[in-house]
């Protein structure tokens, strides 16, 4: 007799996604994490009487017809959450601040202001009209990308007029997209674009495909909303749903050996064996590889490497504000590189993203008046990278932010910093890569890495599959692998 009939590796928003909806159709579900807290890149932490970000802090995905609001309204989950009224605020090297307005009117305006008008309405109404059309297609085809024959008969019997009108963008790159409305030519707008890619991409305009550029530029203009309390609130309500509908989600459990069995899986941790009829690996196809050796042949012009990939240099800050929080998310463009620090492009300047707790948060801070900013820039190649000298790399970020007059110094009152190996032993990804696999023009959407592993019973899920990285991409994925299963 098998302990559960599908073992979920990994308490991701993937993982969560898949667990919850395997649950709500009846399955047994085991979910096994290797973390002491559930939500993987999406959680929250407490220390020093502040409770931190562990990764993502922006939360997208909870208006009707994405991923993670049909999730929690096919499983009647609720969450507490709070819309903003402006996404986030961009700082540019010029010392300007623009406001990414969820409005679409709105934020053109800004956009003209300070790119001039040359392009941008249309450019901006176009990666609009793709992008609604993305979230709407994702939805509708949650047998993609096939790998069967049962998977492609279904893509084809939901092919609309839509899908066969934007398929063309799919061969195209965002940045032959701005070439199209001339804005190839604006060497300010294209350093904007980049920088809003790499946070929402892991790449820039020459390789991301016009689908998900398009996609990515516009994530400022679906509803940004703000978890009080932490993202642990986000994962939590959905770790109750699992162990409600008589599943188990364990954790202090990293998984250290998968052995395919005449029956089914068998999965095992220092603690304990498991078994099941099915197994969901809802970590990188990096990490999979690894357990499961025999598929490092078949994926190995799919699974990316260091070079490819990259994590996070993060700072937590607690910290009395010294100035009212009008917005709490802001990305700093940098006018020189932080490379010299082993963090960010050595052909690039990148930039720095912050985000604040809410001030109306009585739960972040144990102190009254106290804030919570979790700081966090790009770090290339993280197994190159692993171990950074944090001391003159947090003191070279607080004097860009303090410039920025986001953060000052002396108002902090307690910090500490992560790096990949920080982030390889919190999450437990390969290298502690984080974002996902990058975006690049020669792999289309149905080129991403598939769901199916080709082994019976074994599936995948998470930020190295098909759509890739943030909470609505994690998610998507997870219903996916859910679809695929249930059939």
């Amino acid at each position: 007799m098998t302990d559960a009939d599908v073992i979920v590796i990994g308490a991701g928003m993937a993982g969560l996604t898949a667990a919850c909806k395997l649950a709500l159709a009846g399955r047994k579900v085991l979910v096994l994490e290797q973390n002491y807290l559930p939500g993987g890149c999406t959680s929250s932490y407490w220390r020093k009487g502040f409770v931190f970000e562990a990764g993502a802090t922006t939360v997208v995905g909870l208006d009707e017809g994405m991923p993670l609001a049909k999730l929690l309204k096919d499983c009647q989950i609720e969450v507490p959450a709070q819309k903003l009224p402006i996404a986030m605020k961009v700082h540019r090297t010029d010392g300007f601040v623009m406001i990414r307005w969820t409005d679409l009117d709105d934020w053109i305006s800004e956009a003209e202001a300070f790119f001039g008008p040359a392009g941008q309405a249309p450019f901006w109404r176009a990666c609009k009209s793709i992008a609604d059309f993305v979230w709407t297609t994702s939805l509708q085809q949650l047998q993609f990308p096939p790998q069967t024959v049962s998977d492609l008969l279904a893509c084809v019997r939901g092919l609309t007029w839509a899908q066969i009108k934007h398929l063309p963008f799919a061969f195209k790159t965002t940045d032959q997209l701005l070439k199209q409305y001339g804005l190839d030519q604006n060497p300010d707008f294209v350093n904007f674009v980049n920088e809003q890619l790499m946070i929402t991409a892991q790449n820039t305009a020459e390789e991301v495909n016009a689908l998900f550029g398009a996609t990515a530029l516009c994530y400022t203009m679906l509803g940004n909303y703000y978890v009080p309390g932490g993202l642990l609130e986000l994962v939590t309500p959905m770790v109750n749903y699992v162990e409600r509908k008589h599943g188990k989600v364990l954790m202090r459990h990293p998984v250290k050996a998968v052995t395919q069995t005449t029956d089914g899986w068998q999965v095992s941790t220092p603690k304990q064996t498991f078994t099941a009829k099915e197994v969901i690996f809802a970590i990188p196809l990096n990490n999979v590889v690894e357990l499961l050796p025999s598929l490092a042949k078949r994926y190995r012009s799919q699974t990316m490497a260091s070079p490819q990939l990259a994590s996070a240099f993060q700072i937590g800050i607690g910290y009395r504000p010294n100035r009212p929080i009008d917005s709490l998310h802001h990305q700093v463009h940098l006018k020189e590189s932080l490379a010299a620090f082993g963090v960010g492009h050595p052909d690039r300047p990148g930039s720095i993203f912050i985000s604040f707790s809410h001030p109306d948060d009585r739960y972040r801070a144990d102190e009254p008046g106290l804030v919570v900013a979790n700081v966090s820039t790009h770090v290339f190649d993280p197994e190159r990278h692993a171990a950074l000298d944090k001391g003159p790399l947090v003191e070279a970020i607080l004097a860009r932010l303090a410039a920025a007059d986001l953060i000052m110094p002396d108002n902090i009152v307690y910090l500490h910093a992560s790096d990949p190996a920080d982030w390889a032993k919190w999450t437990g990804r390969k290298w502690g890569f984080v974002g996902g696999y990058p975006q690049f023009s020669r792999i289309k959407p149905w080129q991403m890495v598939g769901h199916r592993l080709p082994l019976k019973g074994a599936y995948l899920c998470g930020d190295t599959t098909y759509p890739g990285q943030g909470i609505p991409g994690a998610c998507l994925s997870g219903l996916i692998v859910a679809e695929k299963m249930l059939g």
